[in-house]
């Protein structure tokens, strides 16, 4: 994943992937502050999922309130927050049998006309 606008100042060794959900009702600002010479800052709607790159040593701080105001409530070290990088593959084979045993069953479409002895009548605005 790149952050083009803040790229992590890392040399990319500790650089690990992080996850925030905001299981809130409320919009979430999103800050890393402990890291020198970066800036980090995301609004985190409610029920949104962040991903984003960090470095090891880093704390997400969440801050939560209103228009005017947020609190500081709470400060998680980004290690809790990694996630597993890699990608799961399904083999050709589990693809091809999953085909062949989806059969959709399709009812009839019912077509109805209705005739209607009036003709259609439109308006103009004066």
């Amino acid at each position: 994943m790149a952050q083009i606008l803040d790229p992590v100042p890392s040399d990319g060794s500790n650089v690990i992937l992080c996850c925030y959900v905001n299981a809130t009702s409320q919009m979430q600002i999103a800050r890393i502050t402990n890291v020198p010479n970066w800036y980090f800052e995301r609004v985190v709607f409610p029920g949104q999922r962040l991903v984003f790159e960090a470095i090891a040593d880093a704390h997400l701080e969440i801050h939560t309130g209103m228009m005017a105001s947020a609190i500081l409530s709470d400060h998680i070290p980004c290690v809790e927050l990694s996630v597993n990088d890699t990608i799961s593959t399904i083999s050709i084979t589990e693809t091809s049998q999953e085909k062949k045993d989806y059969n959709p069953t399709l009812s009839p479409v019912n077509h109805k006309i209705i005739a209607t002895p009036e003709p259609l009548t439109t308006s103009t605005l004066c």
